[in-house]
């Protein structure tokens, strides 16, 4: 991997648990690119926490939905990396942007299909093949997959379908660029108390406690617990684990 201070690529990076990977990378000296969708303040408000705690940050907008968008923001992202750290790559990247779509098999639209499709598998491909130039050898991808991709709940059946093909894609591309001694693997989140899908894990004390109740640990995950989990992948000596889906549920539906 680069030698000196290593920079993530963070999409969705701006708020949730991409937000919260960035703060625990940046207390871990890992400089952060944040990409957002829309909200362009929350994108400035995580730029500057990182900067309280010593890092740097910088935010572009970015649709990971619309691939024709792909090779602008390569060229944002070169500017970018140029101005910011004098430099033409970045060391590691995590596809974690994303959306959910919470209805029934039957009730499923082709539009809300192909919404989850764009964002999650073809931004996903298209989006690591475009950058893939400016990854070194020995750098890091992290896919973000979620724990739905093993057990059920009602109401999932589109998101955890594209989530399957994130995993299948990652041990393609883990094998792939293992030549390059690129570390390619998948973290799985389970049901975790953010505004993701209205906020109803945190929000909503039912559901908050149903989850609880079949979590080996008793409780739904935090934030926290999830950008632990990126910055122990991401910065301890794991280089040599690669291909690999990594489940960080607290024992969830065991």
């Amino acid at each position: 991997m680069t030698i000196g201070k290593k920079i993530a690529l963070i999409t969705g990076g701006s708020r949730g648990l991409g937000r919260n990977m960035a703060l625990h990378l940046a207390r871990h000296g890992i400089d952060s690119v944040l990409t957002y969708h829309s909200n362009k303040v929350s994108a400035e408000e995580t730029v500057a926490e990182i900067e309280t705690l010593g890092q740097r940050a910088v935010a572009i907008k970015l649709d990971t939905g619309d691939i024709s968008t792909f090779a602008d923001f390569h060229s944002d992202l070169r500017a970018a990396l140029k101005e910011t750290w004098r430099r033409d790559g970045f060391d590691i990247l995590i596809n974690n942007a994303g959306t959910g779509v919470h209805k029934s098999f039957a009730d499923t639209t082709e539009n809300e299909f192909d919404h989850l499709m764009n964002v999650h598998v073809k931004g996903v491909f298209f989006l690591t093949q475009e950058l893939l130039p400016m990854l070194p050898d020995g750098g890091r991808i992290l896919n973000i997959s979620t724990g739905l991709a093993r057990f059920t709940m009602p109401g999932y059946a589109a998101y955890a379908t594209m989530k399957g093909a994130v995993e299948t894609l990652t041990r393609y591309l883990a094998k792939e660029l293992g030549p390059r001694s690129i570390a390619v693997n998948t973290l799985a989140p389970g049901a975790i108390e953010t505004d993701f899908g209205g906020g109803a894990v945190r929000d909503v004390p039912e559901l908050n406690n149903m989850i609880a109740g079949m979590t080996a640990m008793g409780r739904a995950g935090m934030p926290d617990d999830i950008g632990g989990a990126v910055a122990a992948i991401l910065t301890g000596d794991t280089a040599w684990m690669t291909g690999q889906r990594i489940e960080v549920s607290g024992g969830q539906s065991l």
